[in-house]
């Protein structure tokens, strides 16, 4: 009887990571190939991408394609089941145009092939706080919830979206003289090169200045002591807080493991340091984690659970 096997893609907007293992789940060669946005640069590219990644799996371990039990990609785009299944639908079409039917291409969001690699599989949750926020969870019973993800217009609290743009604000007033200084202003002409209202709302409002760039510079800033900019972290940290205190009563157990992820929270800086603090000192059910797995390999536990059923 020949050997069974798994693919997990782990799509993001400037590659594609590709891991593939035996049936129980031995990680048995690793490849990488171009972005899998296809919101942005359309099915047809990412489909070619998938399958050549696939290809490149098949051969380096001498197997048929008809070996490959089932396949699981998680992707930028991939939140909304329409934009999945139009993703999932164009991909077996393309490879059915090459030749190859497969027995299982399935579709999820990035975030969560991250959540099931974090945790290998088993219950806990993922708090995402990179330009923009949302956490996302699973039970014992494989339920799944999520809570944030609104986008930086009426969402993205604790995010980098969130931190810059009240940072920005700060600046914005004490150019008119509705606030007192701040080391923000100083640290927005030196980094960005704006150093007036005008420059500011030109930046801003016709230019699309990405407001989580700013975000480092808000926490460089508390971390020399500016009360503004200590304040908005401390505002902003309370609000991931708020995160993980909506996850742990939708999951409703004793205790909650939770792996961060994002640039903001992920990384050893004053920010993160002061919302792990709070979280162990309000909510200690809660247990911050290191992942256990790549979101390539969360794809691959993904597509296996979705063959036994």
């Amino acid at each position: 009887m020949k050997q069974k096997y798994f693919i997990g893609f782990d799509g993001g907007g400037t590659k594609t990571k590709c891991i593939i293992t035996d049936y129980q789940l031995n990680p048995l060669f690793e490849c990488q190939g171009g972005p899998s946005n296809f919101l942005i640069i359309g099915t047809q590219i990412v489909s070619q991408t998938i399958l050549d990644l696939i290809s490149q799996t098949v051969n380096s371990l001498n197997i048929s394609y008809d070996q490959i039990e089932s396949m699981l990609i998680g992707t930028t785009g991939a939140g909304r089941p329409d934009d999945a299944q139009k993703l999932k639908n164009d991909f077996i079409s393309y490879a059915e145009s090459k030749g190859h039917k497969f027995k299982s291409f399935n579709v999820e969001s990035d975030a969560r092939i991250a959540l099931e690699g974090a945790f290998s599989g088993k219950p806990g949750s993922l708090l995402i706080a990179g330009t923009g926020s949302m956490i996302i969870g699973k039970d014992r019973n494989n339920n799944f919830y999520r809570a944030g993800g609104f986008g930086k217009f009426i969402g993205d609290e604790g995010s980098g979206n969130a931190l810059g743009r009240k940072g920005l604000i700060q600046i914005a007033k004490d150019f008119d003289g509705r606030g007192g200084s701040t080391e923000l202003t100083k640290l927005l002409e030196r980094d960005f090169g704006i150093n007036n209202s005008s420059q500011l709302i030109t930046e801003v409002y016709r230019n699309n200045f990405n407001l989580a760039s700013f975000a480092p510079k808000v926490i460089e800033a508390a971390e020399n002591g500016d009360k503004s900019a200590l304040k908005i972290l401390d505002e902003e940290s309370d609000e991931l807080v708020l995160h993980v205190k909506s996850m742990f009563k939708m999951i409703n157990e004793e205790n909650m493991k939770l792996c961060l992820v994002g640039g903001t929270i992920a990384t050893e800086n004053y920010y993160s340091d002061l919302f792990k603090s709070k979280i162990k000192n309000l909510i200690p059910e809660v247990s911050i984690v290191k992942a256990e797995n790549s979101p390539a390999m969360g794809a691959a536990y993904m597509a296996k659970s979705i063959s036994l059923k």
